[in-house]
């Protein structure tokens, strides 16, 4: 279970070079289709200005070389993401480069303009948005002043209709990787949660899950009167299994007895380690009747535990039940009652286990 926490939280590391690779990644993807798209609107513009053969040249090398150039220079730096961002504003100069080549044609000018900002945005927000489209509009009055400042605003019916494929399908691929990231990030948000109420050790829930869903047992016996029990448990000489066997062999005997607890309790119990060698149950729909039946099965189980790590080394376990009652106020009154029950249990001799069913 430790190994999966960390791997969670290496994947959402941000300097983590895994995510940085996925990132870059990402980006060829959405770079290749929004250049190989963003070429037609361009195209439609050179082929009605009649332009010469290295700009047509250069139009196939910026849509269909540059993606696959840029994903090598990214993939192949130490610094994957910082390349990534330098690329992306490359990109941005790129186009602006293109607006001024088509004289500021109106739409397909428009439209590259716009969809170079909205995944700029998307990457890394408006800041980010702010230094590429300075490089936009530098590299474009740069190549506007090299051509004499030409404009040409009027987009005819031939450019409206190359600009389509780009105007309908790029969005239709940004809105769809946003989705599938977001989709991603909430599910590892929820396996983190889900993970950070685990205990490392024994694979059970830690106190605080537990806690809360006594306090929800609770709250319910408080409506509707249905019995409920809390029964802790705690390991018998538990200390001197660690200094006899060490801290291996006592985190051994941690993870039979969880096993053991959860082959013993039902889908709608709450088994889980309270902290050290002392575990806790919440039974629901469960009188203290019930709850003494399991815990002499329990009981017995952890009695007959053999460990291969300490041969002849015998456990047992003291247990205290305490029911549900009007008078509770708190998930820690419950707690209690359910400690004072299992310190009966010790002082009467231990490996037995002792109910209370009111305040003491």
């Amino acid at each position: 279970m430790t190994g999966t926490k960390a791997a969670l939280a290496e994947d959402l590391a941000p300097d983590s070079l895994a995510r940085d690779l996925r990132f870059v990644r990402r980006i060829h993807r959405m770079r290749t289709l929004g250049l190989g798209l963003g070429v037609l609107p361009i195209a439609s513009v050179l082929y009605q200005q009649q332009a010469p053969p290295f700009v047509w040249a250069a139009l196939f090398l910026n849509g269909y070389v540059w993606p696959h150039v840029a994903y090598l220079l990214a993939r192949r730096s130490r610094q994957p993401a910082r390349t990534e961002f330098r690329n992306l504003i490359v990109d941005s100069a790129l186009g602006g480069m293109w607006i001024a080549v088509m004289q500021f044609n109106l739409l397909p000018s428009a439209l590259l303009a716009v969809m170079l900002s909205v995944d700029k945005i998307g990457v890394a927000g408006w800041r980010f948005l702010a230094r590429t489209a300075a490089a936009q509009v530098l590299a474009c009055a740069a190549v506007s002043a090299a051509l004499g400042f030409p404009v040409q605003l009027q987009s005819t019916m031939f450019n409206i209709f190359a600009s389509l494929p780009f105007l309908f399908a790029y969005p239709t691929a940004l809105s769809t990787a946003a989705y599938q990231l977001g989709r991603k990030v909430l599910r590892q948000n929820q396996q983190l949660e889900h993970l950070n109420r685990i205990d490392d050790i024994t694979g059970l829930y830690n106190r605080r899950h537990w806690e809360e869903a006594a306090a929800r047992e609770l709250a319910r016996y408080m409506r509707t009167r249905r019995p409920a029990v809390v029964m802790m448990i705690d390991l018998d000489g538990f200390k001197q299994v660690n200094d006899r066997h060490g801290h291996v062999v006592g985190d051994a005997v941690l993870r039979s007895v969880a096993e053991a607890l959860k082959g013993a309790v039902r889908e709608i119990d709450t088994p889980a380690r309270y902290g050290g060698d002392e575990f806790c149950v919440l039974l629901a729909e469960t009188s203290a009747h019930g709850a003494r039946e399991l815990a002499e099965r329990l009981r017995a189980l952890v009695e007959r535990m053999e460990f291969p790590q300490a041969p002849g080394l015998h456990c047992t376990i003291s247990i205290g039940i305490a029911e549900a009652n009007r008078l509770l106020v708190s998930v820690e009154d419950w707690v209690d009652l359910a400690d004072t029950a299992m310190y009966r249990a010790k002082n009467s001799g231990r490996n037995r286990a002792e109910v209370i069913r009111g305040l003491v």
